[in-house]
This record gives C-alpha cells, sequence and structure tokens, in this order.
C-alpha cells in the first residue's frame, strides 16, 4: 500500500482565505507532501510564482514540475533570507501548515510516534546532529520539567522529568518503547525492543503520552523559535493587501499565532490609537476556524486543526526586518 505523505486540513477555505492572485507571488513555507501547493499553482496564472520551503529532504519526492515553482530545502525562520536570495521584496500570500506530516508519524525509524519501537529520533531535518535520544540523556531535570510542562501542558512534568534522570543513570533512554516505559512505570529502562515492535499501551494512556513526544519533538527542531521568526518576516514580506493563513495544532502555537496575528506583535501587545481603536499592520479574516464534521471523518487528524487568515494594511517597509 503506497504512503500517504500528507492530507492537508481544510485545504480549500486555506486557499480561498489566501485569495489567490493569478499574478501574484506566493509562498508555501511547509511543502510536505505538497498538497496545499498543488492547490496554490491550480490558480495561478502563467506569470504567478509560488516558492515552497521544507527542511526534510524526504519533501523532494512530491517535486512539481512547473517553471513557476521554486523548492527551497530549508527551514521557514529564513523566509527573509531566502526571499532576499531570489530578489523578491513583497509577496501576496504566506501560507503555512505548521506541525508534522502524516508521513513523520507514519515512518516508524523516524521515531515521532509511540506506536511502534524505533531510535529515538525526532528530526525534522535530517542534517541536525542532536537527535531525542541525545536530547533526552543530557538535559538536566530542570530542563525536561519546562519542556514538558510548556510543550506538552503537562501537569505532572516535574514527576516525569525525575522519573526520567533517575531511570537514565542505569541505562540511556535510546528507544520511544524505552521512554514510553520510563514514563509510565519509571525504573531501568528495559532493553529496546525490535524497531517496528508495536508498542502496547492503555487507551487511556495515551493522551499523556503523545503530549510528552510533542514537547520533545517541539523542543528539539526549536519550533516555536522557528515560528516567531517566521511571524516576524511575513509581517514584512507581504505586500499591502496580501494574505497570510496558518494552520495551527496546538494551544501553544495557535496562542502565538492569535495574539500575532490580533497585535503585529510576538508579544500580543494591543496599540490603541487616541479614540481607542486597535492599530495592527492585519485585518482579521478567520480567527480560529475549525474542520467541519465531514472532514474530521475523513481525516480525523483535521480535528485539532485551526485556520487563521489575516490582510496585511500596512504599506511594505523596507527597513524594519534586519536582513542578513
Amino acid at each position: 500500500m503506497e504512503e500517504v505523505y500528507h492530507i492537508p486540513a481544510m485545504l480549500e477555505p486555506t486557499l480561498d482565505g489566501l485569495q489567490i492572485r493569478e499574478d501574484g507571488i506566493y509562498v508555501d513555507v511547509t511543502f510536505g507532501g505538497g498538497g496545499h501547493s498543488r492547490g496554490i499553482m491550480e490558480r495561478l496564472g502563467p506569470n504567478g510564482r509560488l516558492y515552497s520551503f521544507d527542511q526534510d529532504a524526504d519533501a523532494l519526492r512530491n517535486a512539481i514540475d512547473d517553471p513557476r515553482w521554486t523548492f527551497v530545502h530549508s527551514n521557514f525562520r529564513y523566509l527573509q533570507n531566502w526571499m532576499d536570495y531570489y530578489g523578491i521584496r513583497q509577496v501576496d500570500g504566506i501560507l503555512a501548515d505548521l506541525g508534522v506530516s502524516f508521513h513523520h508519524f507514519d515512518s516508524v525509524e523516524r521515531g515521532f510516534s509511540f506506536r511502534f519501537a524505533a531510535p529515538l529520533d525526532m528530526r525534522l531535518n535530517q542534517q541536525q546532529p542532536t537527535t531525542a535520544a541525545q536530547l533526552l540523556n543530557t538535559a538536566d531535570e530542570e530542563s525536561l520539567a519546562r519542556v514538558l510542562y510548556l510543550y506538552g501542558e503537562l501537569k505532572n512534568s516535574r514527576r516525569l522529568a525525575e522519573r526520567i534522570c533517575r531511570s537514565r543513570q542505569t541505562r540511556p533512554i535510546e528507544t520511544t518503547d524505552q521512554l514510553v516505559s520510563v514514563l509510565l512505570r519509571g525504573g531501568e529502562p528495559p532493553m529496546p525492543m525490535q524497531t517496528g515492535t508495536p508498542i502496547e499501551v492503555q487507551p487511556q494512556q495515551k493522551k499523556d503520552l503523545a503530549r510528552a513526544f510533542q514537547a520533545l519533538r517541539i523542543e528539539l527542531n526549536d519550533e516555536m523559535g522557528a515560528l516567531r521568526e517566521l511571524l516576524l518576516a511575513s509581517r514584512d514580506l507581504l505586500a499591502p493587501g496580501g494574505r497570510i493563513a496558518i494552520l495551527t495544532y496546538h494551544s501553544l502555537e495557535d496562542r502565538l499565532v492569535k495574539n500575532f496575528l490580533r497585535a503585529g506583535n510576538i508579544e500580543g501587545e494591543i496599540e490603541k490609537d487616541f479614540y481607542g481603536n486597535v492599530v495592527s499592520p492585519f485585518r482579521l479574516i478567520e480567527k480560529g476556524r475549525t474542520a467541519d464534521a465531514d472532514e474530521v471523518e475523513r481525516n480525523p487528524r483535521s480535528r485539532s486543526a485551526k485556520l487563521r487568515v489575516a490582510a496585511s494594511e500596512q504599506a511594505h517597509k523596507t527597513e524594519t526586518h534586519k536582513r542578513v
């Protein structure tokens, strides 16, 4: 059976939100399976352009054979640098489908899921030197507790961090099955199971395990730091009237995107004019749309997605963003 690399959530609402112009310049900063990018290409005319980013070389298997399309093998945190490289000063739309592709969860050897035994890798960019196992076995207890609480929203983060640090003293935690065992039971990590072996867990245990794995992945790949840089670059790159559409999948990134699009700054600090009106470089279009019941039935993973769309209302500024 052929692997489904990724099914984009709310494809048509996302593309509609961008109001794609035939001759416009667009950026899909999360190419993945290419679903959103192909949707944009179908709406572009012969003079339109699309730049698609992905830091995972696996995404190249989904390349689009079209002279209007350019693949950028890079983390989207470098959006501004790459647009400078291509001589692009303004774009008409930016699309970001945050989170992780089906491909990453379903590629057992990448170690993103607790469903099967595998090396604890979790790198979105395979050229990155540090793996999740290395992070897990070298971070101090306070740092691990912070990561589990902040990125996994786990109320028992301190107990879990203490359990990890105590367990790794006898044997390094190097596989997903070992981590699951330590998180659930503590004690000495068991010998690793063969890669691909299903990991048996109780239904009530899955939510917290998913949160713990999510927290480790976000920290390892600095996903929140990359998102902040993307948002700042997007604010300065969007042409007046240009639109940004972002799909989020957990409350932390959604809160950051929501506050940024509302206020125009990372801190989410609202500025008001003399009359008390909110002053923002964006006009909100979609304020947290979710997938309808039919889509959730077809694609259960779309259940946690939220779509936010905003239009740029400020004149383009070339001096407000530091160019490297």
